[in-house]
């Protein structure tokens, strides 16, 4: 993929948003408006990293909007013209030897987890209670922005309860009780019965231990349908839907990590049965899926299915999904060919099977998860984000994704848009779809689309461009010479977050 020619075209834009049109508010004019004398702060970048051309432009200055928390301008400046700043000044940012970038998005995190070889899933959610694995969450929000993800989509509080909705408050607005980054979540990820944890070894037919449950239990169309409408409800940005039973990245393996993925369907019969304990099953049906999807679309949301094994009822044009979490099994060619076409963005989650895969056997699931994604770049699969399934692996350490991304193979220059413009092509509301999302596309320059007047989840990121908000990061690594350690969080020198400097010179100010 090296050698690849950049992809002018990205089928995850313009969506279809089908049943849902969001409500559209006139906006007032002084909404955009800006004071002639008022803050602006003026980064100027040695590089600057484009996700769209997939370029390193040389020499910019870019120019942002602290009460709008937007970009205003960008700009080539020469070095003479630098010799009249007063880079002593607060406003003028010098990050001339420096690489800057839209900040990065992890799409697929868990902040009420901490990794496994720490403490099993299970123990987690039967012996830590909410409010630890609150104030743990919290430490990882600002570990997560110090490495430079100014966002992350959050996939299942993992019994946490609806702790999420409430974190994401202490997270948002123009001063936020926390620091962290814009935190998009699902709540309790949706399943069937039986098929995840924790599991009494006493009462086999109680889901959950002591009243605690990894999820939210759904069986039938209707009970799939209400459960999308008490998630939306809650107040969830996103559904999530688990549609393989889960499959154990350490099969075989007795360390500490080994008991966390527990929760399959058929684990009871690991005693006599070890390959039935351990297979992916299917476990909703078809009808119970287009259901769900069609709850959330009429709601205005969108849908996250964890999938080990790809199927064609996933993909969106069939009724399905949005995002595909994991998806470490394409199947045959011919279902591979559909996904290269479709508009379904792919998570492949590479970080948590290598974490977790701690003996990497030539057959094991690290290696599998491998291959997998080679072949997808060799078939041409470009529609995909970067998210690790943080938490399983600590918080902070994001950037692993795409690090493994690089090295099986995958351009870095389209790594990186993966993790900044896909990322919130990934994660944005379906009110960036279809006919009214064209709308709001064009007229992002005109600077109504602040956080202000949208809010935080609703502001446009990813790129570096007037409109979009400044969410922006820096780092002195060189990416085209040593990619991993530039991207790694020792390298991240400069955080931003809607305009607000949190991370300058490689000091936290906060």
């Amino acid at each position: 993929m090296g050698s690849s020619r950049p992809s002018s075209g990205d089928n995850s834009l313009h969506r279809d948003a089908q049943a849902y049109s969001p409500p559209t508010a006139p906006l007032a004019a002084s909404d955009g408006a800006l004071d002639p004398q008022e803050r602006t702060i003026r980064i100027y970048a040695g590089k600057l990293y484009d996700p769209e051309s997939l370029q390193l432009l040389p020499q910019r200055v870019i120019s942002v909007s602290p009460r709008l928390g937007l970009v205003l301008d960008i700009q080539s400046y020469s070095a003479k013209e630098t010799d009249e700043v007063d880079f002593t000044h607060e406003d003028e940012v010098d990050l001339r030897d420096a690489t800057v970038l839209p900040g990065f998005v992890d799409t697929h995190v868990h902040l009420f987890l901490h990794p496994y070889a720490e403490t099993t899933w299970e123990d987690q959610l039967t012996k830590e209670s909410l409010v630890e694995r609150t104030v743990r969450a919290t430490v990882h929000a600002k570990r997560t922005l110090m490495a430079g993800y100014t966002t992350v989509r959050d996939l299942g509080t993992e019994g946490a309860e609806d702790a999420d909705i409430q974190l994401r408050k202490c997270l948002a607005g123009p001063n936020p009780l926390i620091p962290g980054p814009r935190y998009f979540c699902a709540n309790r990820a949706i399943i069937a019965s039986g098929s995840y944890g924790p599991k009494s070894n006493l009462h086999l037919h109680q889901d959950g231990v002591d009243g605690v449950t990894g999820a939210e239990f759904a069986d039938g169309e209707a009970e799939c349908v209400k459960a999308v409408r008490k998630q939306v409800g809650a107040g969830a940005d996103w559904i999530k839907v688990s549609c393989t039973s889960a499959v154990s990245s350490m099969s075989g393996d007795s360390s500490p990590a080994a008991s966390s993925q527990d929760y399959r369907v058929r684990t009871r019969m690991a005693d006599v049965a070890t390959k039935a304990s351990s297979s992916a099953i299917q476990t909703f049906a078809s009808n119970e899926i287009r259901a769900l999807v069609a709850a959330a679309r009429q709601l205005g949301v969108k849908v996250a299915a964890h999938a080990n094994i790809w199927r064609a009822d996933l993909l969106p044009e069939h009724g399905g999904v949005d995002t595909l979490e994991h998806g470490n099994d394409f199947g045959p060619d011919e279902l591979l060919a559909s996904v290269v076409n479709s508009a379904i963005i792919w998570v492949p989650t590479l970080a948590v099977y290598y974490t977790n895969d701690t003996a990497k056997a030539p057959d094991g699931p690290w290696h599998r998860t491998a291959r997998n994604f080679q072949r997808a770049l060799a078939r041409g699969v470009k529609n995909i984000a970067c998210g690790g399934d943080t938490g399983p692996f600590p918080h902070g350490d994001n950037a692993l994704e795409m690090k493994l991304m690089v090295r099986l193979g995958a351009d870095w220059r389209y790594v990186l848009r993966w993790a900044t413009l896909g990322g919130w092509k990934c994660v944005r509301s379906l009110a960036w779809e279809g006919a009214e999302g064209e709308l709001r596309l064009a007229r992002i320059a005109e600077l109504q689309e602040s956080p202000v007047v949208v809010g935080d989840n609703e502001v446009p990121f990813g790129v570096i461009k007037r409109g979009f908000a400044a969410d922006i990061i820096a780092t002195r690594g060189d990416l085209q010479v040593d990619f991993e350690k530039a991207v790694d969080k020792t390298s991240i020198t400069f955080v931003m977050k809607g305009a607000k400097i949190l991370k300058r010179d490689g000091r936290e100010l906060l």
